[in-house]
């Protein structure tokens, strides 16, 4: 029996994305922008919801090509409220351009938003070393600065606990819980 993280369950969706994913150093842009779109559906929902309908975001959003979504019109945005393989909050699918009109100003100032966001943690992941789930933070302070530039650059749905979910799941930490396999395969 393979250890994992007490929150894969049994889901195969969600072992496959605990497994293969989750934790993973992202420096991808394409992948940063969807990783952080997605952390912000998911705002008062649990992440197995949006984990199912990731798919069909990708092709209602342009695959996340961050350039064509910050070109969506307001008209395919409310095209787009109407699909029930989304979730169907207006403030959430309009923040998803938003967001891809403040990532290219990111990644106008900075070079890339992989500079940026990377930047947080000192260019390399950090090591969470947690031993069980009660370790393992909702939100902290690192978190928590993060959210505010991020909202001082406009972006939206992205507070403290937003954020330190986007760390652990882009691998800027590596929150895996000590017992899990994944843990030493990511210390490497």
């Amino acid at each position: 029996m393979t250890n994992r993280c007490w929150w894969s369950g049994d889901d195969p969706v969600y072992i496959a994305y605990h497994d293969e994913e989750w934790g993973v150093p992202v420096h991808d842009e394409r992948l940063l922008f969807e990783f952080l779109c997605l952390e912000g559906q998911q705002a008062g929902l649990s992440w197995i919801t949006v984990l199912k309908k990731r798919d069909h975001y990708r092709k209602c959003f342009k695959n996340f090509e961050i350039e064509k979504v910050a070109k969506l019109t307001d008209a395919t945005i409310e095209k787009l409220l109407l699909d029930p393989g989304l979730i169907r909050n207006r403030l959430k699918l309009y923040s998803i351009r938003l967001n891809a009109k403040a990532f290219i100003a990111v990644q106008k100032e900075f070079g890339s938003f992989d500079s940026y966001i990377w930047g947080f943690v000192g260019g390399k992941t950090l090591d969470g070393k947690r031993k069980d789930a009660k370790a393992v933070p909702a939100t902290t302070e690192l978190s928590d600065a993060m959210s505010k530039d991020l909202k001082k650059r406009g972006f939206k749905f992205i507070g403290g606990t937003i954020c330190y979910a986007y760390m652990q799941a882009a691998g800027l930490i590596n929150d895996h819980t000590s017992h899990c396999f994944r843990y030493q395969e990511l210390k490497k």
